[in-house]
This record gives C-alpha cells, structure tokens and sequence, in this order.
C-alpha cells in the first residue's frame, strides 16, 4: 500500500487513520460513560416483604388491626346466634298454643280475680278468706272499714295492701 506515493500522501494517510482512531475512542468513551451513569444513578435490587409479619414494619399496628378483625368477627357471630334464638323464641310464643294458653290464663285469672271481688264485696261478703294461687298465697280480711290483703310469694316476699271500703265505691 505503501508503494508508489509520496511521503506526504503516506502521512496524510496516517493522519486520517489517526484521527479515526481517536474519533472512534471518544465515541467509546462517551459510551462506556454512558453505560456507566446509567448504572451509577440505578439503585440496588432489594426484596422487601409487603407483610409486617416478616419485615417488622409496623407490626404492632398490623396485629391490632388483625385482632379488631378477629374480635368483630366474634362479636358479629355471636350477634347472629342471639337474633336467631330471639327470632325461635319469637316464634314459639306467637304460634296457636301460646296464644291459646295466655288466653285462657287471662280470662281464669279474669274469673277468679271477678269471685274474689263478689267474696269481698258482693251480696254475701265474707269477712276472711285465702286463695293459693300458683305458689303464692293471698290472704283477706275485712273489718268493715278497710280491707287488708297480705300476699305472700313462694320465696316468702310479703307484701300488704289496705284498701278503705267507706271510699271505694263505684
């Protein structure tokens, strides 16, 4: 290649090459610093657990918060069971036979509440008497001027009542 020229073609030549190579190492270095401010400004790969359990962030704040959950759900079910037993108990006291037998209590409780006004206080009244009545005890008694009931309950609980007979009229 060198054959037949000049020795200023030759060192223009070399120039030419020389400046190739040092256009060709500044395009390298550009890139080679490129690639490397890429890689400085990126920050490390870490792996992180998003769970408080296993990173310790914020742990006691996560098991509150579980634990709200947990309670509330607890108190949710037992809410539940209550309206159902409700519900079963609302159930059984409106069917037929319950209805029945509170009718039937009201109207003998009626009738034996109207014999003992017409003991006290009809045609014939009785001065005294005593009534049982599902384990309790009512006692009364007349003087004339008032009327004295002393109920006694199956726990022994006593309770008095006078009535005056002058004023209780109709």
């Amino acid at each position: 290649m060198t054959k037949g020229k000049t020795k200023k073609q030759i060192e223009e030549i070399e120039l030419e090459k020389y400046r190739l190579t040092i256009t060709l190492v500044f395009i390298g270095f550009v890139l080679f610093f490129g690639i490397i401010a890429t890689n400085i400004k990126a920050d490390q790969i870490v792996h992180k657990f998003k769970s408080p359990s296993f990173n310790g962030i914020g742990t006691s704040s996560h098991y509150l918060t579980i634990e709200n959950q947990e309670h509330t759900r607890k108190l949710t079910i037992k809410e539940e069971i209550k309206a159902l037993q409700d519900e079963i108990e609302r159930e059984k006291e409106n069917s037929t036979l319950a209805r029945f037998m509170r009718n039937l209590e009201s109207r003998v409780y009626a009738e034996l509440s109207r014999q003992l006004v017409n003991n006290l206080f009809g045609e014939t009244p009785q001065s005294s008497g005593t009534i049982t009545l599902e384990g309790n005890t009512i006692e009364y008694t007349s003087d004339g001027v008032t009327l004295t009931l002393k109920i006694t309950e199956a726990d022994g609980t006593v309770t008095e009542i006078t009535i005056p007979i002058g004023t209780f009229t109709f």
